[in-house]
């Protein structure tokens, strides 16, 4: 881990106040104004264009004079008198790849620069004239070789341009770009070369719209000025050119207009408390006044134009998007006529071997009912080589059938997928949290005799009381109603689950009972049933069923709430308060930059097709239409930020006790824990380097206390992005250096590491649907189940039956696809696009990650079939990798 030597352009050496990056208001001064840009210095320079820049005192004294009358004149107006230029260097960032109709219209611009339609840009002072009492201006001045430089392939663009200002200029606050191109273009940054100041650095990265998209300047100041035109007022639509980060609640899921089934409640308010997300700004819906219309595909998504990914991550996005759509268009055609079920393992390993392949035995059916040219279907015949081909999950590399297993089954509990939601169980049998008025009894149905075949030889209490044999459980606090018949129901129900597992001498995990609860429905309805591990035929059919919810539910859990909830959804607000309160140059600004990337974009797609009304979501996950009221209740009931963060975190589900003398200020009571194990390594290495930023700006505490745009921010995150629960205890406080390096570590682990153990294993392991299924169809029979004579005549054709069908099967899977893949322009923890600011050694972190999944003794990471967890190693290559640890959640 390093630091450079210079922080954002402020000099490590300086010992001048801190808060250099302070509102200047646009006001008359004795003084100069501070920006983070070198000390004063009266010494005269000379530009690079050879132009005296600075005026020296002797000069101004010897113009006091009129050298005609002998007059003597204010020093403000002999100041008028003395003209200087400054040069500004403005970079631009050109796209990698511009299609036929970009580069008409590059030539066009080229060829109107000539003949005046320019890039113009101005200059505005921090100074007031004293006859208009406005900001002075300096003259408008246009880029240089904007034509000339128009078929330069380089990825950065330097152009110069010259103003000329008088010696009572003052400081530049503020300056304006006006592009009367037809093409919008990329701005990076604008520096300021020839006041005696030293350097001006206009951090842009910002797009600037064409006069015909967007009438008007673009003005960036170096002051609170700039934040005043980032924030709404909550009120009118917003255009796709806009910059307007404003807040809103998630009412824009449903869609009313079109169906009355697609309604959906408002989250966020007193009612169903959420966080909150950046307003779109489309008009009210006729059906619903509260509902903001939906914008629905292929059309995009209102967000703040500079959030919107880039060329490189917009075309892997796209080629996606046109992968899942072509996943989801062979199996629609195919289960118009076709059963939906799989018949064996062999037609979902098909899958991955020849791809959706139309096959002769049913091509003729598909295409006499719905006849299509000849050119597409030979196109969809030639995709299923590539396109329509799904790449082997990870879980099958090494042993195809060791999902099968039961201490892999285990094993992903804590190295999987969601490896965050496994607890110490605390009471035994185990006491549910749930309305017993709806739920029935609290306490489990689970019994000393369930398990205690399980234990080695041990008694329960010996297990409870052991310091090497512990019970863990996933906790039966999540409920999924379910009242469409083809997601396991009979009637309106709810299910939920117990998974008790063992943690052995060996280290490893085992289960040893599963439980599954329903409401009752009546005084002979059996609303709990604990499943043991088999011993026979019959209860391996049982058992792997039982497996199966457990996975299912889990994985609603997982993408609900984990994943979606706790990384996207409550990151969003700290990101738009950041826009809105902390102007580009505050250092802390600039240390979460590069952990908001793409946030905005990706959650806004989310919106439109994953958590909406008939969204992926709803259509393939055990929870179906009641997914986000379930996301809205883990908010309620047990999101707390002070709990976010890792150590925090393993210390409240109980799997790891403070102790001050191991190395990361806590015992993990499962010692090969591997999310943990690797997560402890990230953790301390982002709070070393946040510690040691925020150290060089924050000498003492009261410049926390005194820094207004911070304590803005922080405020505005809990009080409007978290409106609903602004008033709960927990919330941590904003006094000292301690409070801020946590608060931020905490906000960067989320983004980076927590979002990347979440996600980038959903294709590897959910891929193979039978490892994960996303849903269930079928409950477990019993026998007095009218279903159980066919279960126990084909219990192959039952369980596949119960699993998701071939439609929802292929969709799911081509969305995970999606989002388990890195962008080549990723970036990753450790990395910056501006290595001044501070960057880390991820080698280290790789490295000792290699060496713990190649250690045999590590048997939750290393061995047989078992796949090494590489979800925390910070580097990847493009692509679906199951490693990787991006700097923020961009997909």
């Amino acid at each position: 881990m390093a630091l450079a030597k210079e922080l954002m352009g402020y000099p490590l050496t300086s010992k001048r106040p801190l808060l250099v990056w302070s509102a200047s208001h646009f006001k008359k001064r004795t003084q100069p104004t501070q920006f983070s840009i070198k000390p004063f210095d009266r010494r005269p320079r000379t530009s690079k264009s050879g132009v005296v820049a600075a005026i020296s005192e002797d000069l101004v004294k010897t113009l006091r004079f009129n050298t005609t009358t002998g007059d003597r004149k204010s020093e403000e107006e002999e100041k008028a008198a003395v003209k200087f230029k400054v040069r500004a260097v403005v970079t631009v960032r050109n796209k990698n790849k511009e299609d036929f109709k970009e580069t008409l219209v590059k030539h066009l611009d080229a060829f109107g620069d000539k003949i005046g339609r320019n890039v113009v840009l101005e200059l505005v002072s921090t100074e007031l004239d004293p006859k208009t009492n406005m900001p002075k201006k300096s003259n408008a001045a246009v880029l240089k070789d904007w034509s000339k430089k128009s078929k330069t392939k380089a990825e950065r663009v330097h152009y110069t341009a010259e103003f000329t200002v008088d010696a009572a200029f003052g400081s530049p606050g503020a300056i304006t770009v006006m592009n009367k191109h037809q093409k919008e273009f990329f701005l990076e940054s604008i520096t300021i070369e020839g006041f005696a100041l030293g350097p001006v650095h206009f951090p842009c990265n910002s797009w600037v719209q064409s006069q015909k998209d967007h009438p008007g300047k673009r003005i960036f100041f170096t002051n609170q000025r700039e934040l005043k035109n980032l924030r709404g007022d909550g009120s009118g639509a917003r255009k796709l050119s806009d910059r307007i980060y404003d807040f809103d609640v998630y009412n824009d899921l449903g869609n009313p207009d079109k169906s009355s089934e697609l309604s959906r409640p408002k989250l966020g308010g007193k009612e169903i408390p959420y966080p909150r997300r950046c307003r779109t700004g489309h008009h009210p819906t006729d059906t619903d006044k509260e509902a903001e219309s939906r914008v629905e595909k292929p059309l995009p998504m209102y967000v703040p134009r500079d959030e919107q990914f880039e060329e490189t991550k917009q075309k892997t996005f796209a080629a996606g998007r046109l992968k899942a759509v072509l996943h989801h268009l062979v199996p629609s055609l195919k289960a118009r006529i076709l059963a939906e079920d799989f018949a064996d393992f062999g037609e979902i390993d098909g899958l991955y071997k020849e791809g959706l392949l139309l096959k002769l035995g049913f091509q003729d059916e598909i295409f006499d009912k719905f006849p299509l040219p000849k050119a597409i279907v030979n196109t969809l015949q030639e995709s299923s080589k590539g396109l329509l081909k799904y790449d082997t999950p990870k879980i099958l590399s090494k042993d195809k059938n060791a999902w099968l297993r039961d201490d892999e089954f285990a094993r992903q509990a804590i190295a999987g997928i969601n490896p965050v939601n496994i607890e110490r169980v605390r009471t035994f049998p185990p006491v549910s949290n749930l309305d017993p008025e709806i739920y029935g009894a609290q306490h489990s149905a689970l019994t000393s005799d369930h398990i205690i075949g399980h234990l080695d030889g041990l008694s329960v209490q010996q297990v409870r009381v052991g310091r090497e044999q512990i019970v863990y459980v996933e906790l039966p606090r999540h409920i999924f109603t379910v009242p469409r018949p083809n997601q396991c129901a009979r009637r309106t129900q709810s299910l939920c689950y117990s998974n008790h597992i063992l943690l052995t001498r060996l280290g490893t995990l085992k289960p040893v009972a599963i439980e599954l609860s329903l409401p009752p429905h009546g005084p002979n309805h059996r609303s709990k049933r604990v499943v043991t591990p088999p011993v026979d035929a019959t209860s391996n059919w049982v058992w792997q069923l039982a497996k199966a919810h457990v996975s299912s539910n889990d994985a609603g859990v997982h993408q609900l709430v984990n994943h979606w909830l706790r990384t996207h959804a409550c990151l969003e607000p700290f990101i738009l308060a950041a826009h809105r309160q902390l102007s580009a140059m505050h250092p802390i600004f600039k240390l979460l930059d590069p952990h908001m990337r793409y946030t905005l974009e990706i959650n806004a797609l989310a919106r439109q097709s994953l958590i909406s009304a008939d969204g992926v979501i709803e259509e393939g996950f055990t929870a179906g239409s009641y997914g986000m009221e379930m996301s809205a209740a883990a908010y309620k009931s047990s999101w707390r930020f002070d709990k976010e963060g890792l150590p925090a975190d393993l210390i409240r589900r109980g799997i790891a006790v403070p102790d001050p003398t191991q190395p990361h200020g806590l015992k993990l009571l499962i010692e090969d824990y591997p999310y943990a194990n690797d997560g402890l390594l990230l953790w301390s290495a982002i709070q070393t380097w946040v510690r040691t930023y925020v150290e060089r700006y924050y000498t003492n505490p009261n410049l926390i206390k005194s820094d207004s745009e911070l304590q803005t921010w922080y405020s505005e995150s809990i009080n409007v992005g978290h409106a609903d629960l602004r008033d709960a205890e927990w919330w941590p406080e904003l006094n000292t250096v301690d409070d801020l390096v946590s608060i931020l570590t905490t906000l960067i682990w989320l983004a980076s590491a927590q979002h990347a153990a979440l996600n980038f294993g959903q294709y590897p392991y959910g891929g193979y649907v039978p490892n994960r299924p996303p849903l269930m169809r079928r409950l477990i029979p019993d026998e007095s189940d009218p279903l159980y004579a066919s279960f126990i005549s084909d219990p192959e054709r039952f369980y596949f039956s119960a699993m998701p069908s071939l439609l929802q099967t292929s969709k799911f899977m081509a969305v995970v696809d999606t989002l388990s893949t890195h962008s080549p322009d990723e970036e990753y923890i450790g990395e910056r696009q501006q290595p001044s600011i501070w960057t880390g050694d991820a080698d280290v972190v790789d490295a000792e990650i290699e060496k713990r999944n190649s250690d045999p003794d590590r048997r939750n990471r290393c061995g047989a079939g078992v796949l090494p967890y590489e979800l925390l190693v910070p580097s990847s290559e493009p692509g679906v990798t199951c490693r990787g640890v991006p700097n923020s959640v961009s997909i």
